[in-house]
């Protein structure tokens, strides 16, 4: 797995607003959308992006069809799809997006190739790795086991 500083991983984090998910899903159980989710929740603007489901509802926003579709520019493109489809995804970005800052592949999403165009732009690339559980750990909301439960116990 690649390995990235807390303090980068931080820095991303802290600085992003907006982050096109690219390949979420509608369906409430599923990484795309919980991980899609609980962005918005902390208060990053999700661009919801899924060809199959253009103009559907999730969780208060209309879904995308493609990153080119989108008006006006994101931070970060959080891509959860298999790693063999990444390229042509990270090159989409690229011209739609010039002031991109990251692409994020997801847990088990790894590409070279990819990482080579986005990083040759000046584009910082995190492979590997979960937004969602990079912000609960660096955040302080990881509990016990690493589940963040919600639930404040004294009891040890």
């Amino acid at each position: 797995m690649p390995a990235y500083s807390d303090e980068f991983l931080g820095k991303v984090l802290k600085h992003t607003k907006r982050v096109a998910v690219v390949g979420v899903s509608l369906n409430p159980v599923r990484p795309s959308y919980y991980v899609a989710r609980y962005l918005s929740l902390k208060g990053y603007e999700v661009v919801p992006v899924n060809p199959g489901h253009v103009g559907e509802d999730v969780f208060g926003t209309k879904v995308i069809g493609s990153l080119a579709d989108i008006e006006g520019e994101v931070d970060i493109i959080d891509i959860f799809r298999r790693s063999e489809h990444v390229t042509p995804i990270v090159e989409e970005a690229l011209a739609t997006f010039p002031n991109l800052k990251t692409v994020w592949m997801q847990i088990g999403v790894i590409n070279e190739e990819a990482a080579a165009l986005a990083e040759a732009r000046g584009v910082d690339v995190i492979m590997d790795r979960c937004p969602k559980i990079e912000y609960q750990r660096l955040f302080g909301e990881l509990r016990m086991g690493g589940f963040a439960t919600g639930v404040i116990s004294s009891k040890l």
